[in-house]
């Protein structure tokens, strides 16, 4: 048995520079050296191995490493027996089945016999098994949007953002085979059991910190009750009466991404001194 807990990173590319972010507002710090494999956590019984991303969930099923962070499109298409621990609220992304504009095929059962370029031959199998379909699968590990343009494939699978890559290639999607983000696995027989339970504890409070905001704000006694309506909080908002008669001073916790349209219904309400603070990390 390894002596520490060891948990897997990407060795590169931006979901390397993500997890590395993500464990050091977690409190777990290290210092990699030029292409070493391994780095200590400070204060804490953790190596960090630098991996490959599509590795991850395999390794992490062997034991080599206790935790992992990876793409859920990549546990699901390795099949690994891992648990997840959390979903890290970054990466997201679809898994589409794409045809040409111009393309004959309607439905995923067309493609029963045709040619489906994927980096997911897995997930792509058993979708198309779903309608009926049993395609020759073109396995590639690289980009496979041009795949259709060179006539290798009828059509292909793989990770949709925006869809401007589909449009500049005149792809559509003709069906939707999941959604996927970012995730920690972890091997569900680690012998490291409570110092995972206290990385996972960690980086969720990080996660949860990121999703949130924290507003102050000071509105007028009879405004009170309708303030506390726009602003619940995670339980319920923190009041105290100013020293100005009738004014209070309101704090609560609110989606990041309503921020700006609550502010505004404050500031319509007569609410004043309307402040967001950024919340780096949280216990909930």
């Amino acid at each position: 048995m390894a002596e520490n807990l060891r948990i897997g990173i990407p060795s590169k590319g931006r979901l390397s520079e993500i997890s590395t972010e993500l464990l050091a507002d977690a409190g777990l710090s290290f210092r990699r050296q030029e292409r070493s494999l391994f780095a200590r956590v400070r204060d804490m019984p953790i190596d960090v191995t630098f991996l490959r991303t599509d590795d991850i969930p395999v390794l992490c099923a062997e034991g080599a490493i206790d935790l992992g962070i990876t793409g859920s499109d990549l546990v699901n298409e390795s099949g690994a027996v891992v648990s997840t621990r959390l979903k890290l609220g970054v990466g997201k992304c679809r898994l589409a089945l794409c045809v040409p504009d111009d393309s004959g095929v309607k439905r995923p059962a067309d493609l029963d016999g045709k040619r489906v370029a994927t980096s997911f031959p897995q997930i792509t199998t058993g979708f198309l098994a779903g309608h009926k379909a049993t395609p020759h699968i073109v396995n590639l590990s690289g980009s496979v949007e041009v795949m259709i343009a060179l006539g290798v494939a009828d059509a292909i699978v793989d990770l949709v953002e925006t869809g401007s890559t589909l449009a500049a290639n005149r792809l559509h999607v003709l069906a939707e085979l999941g959604s996927y983000e970012t995730v920690l696995v972890q091997n569900p027989a680690t012998p490291h059991g409570h110092v995972a339970d206290r990385v996972a504890r960690r980086l969720e409070g990080v996660v949860i910190a990121r999703a949130w905001s924290l507003l102050e704000y000071n509105v007028p006694e009879a405004k009170l009750a309708e303030a506390e309506q726009i602003t619940p909080g995670f339980n319920s908002p923190t009041i105290n009466r100013l020293e100005q008669s009738g004014w209070f001073a309101v704090r609560a916790m609110v989606k990041r991404g309503e921020v700006i349209d609550i502010m505004e219904r404050l500031e319509q309400l007569g609410a004043t001194a309307i402040l967001e603070t950024a919340i780096s990390n949280c216990r909930l």
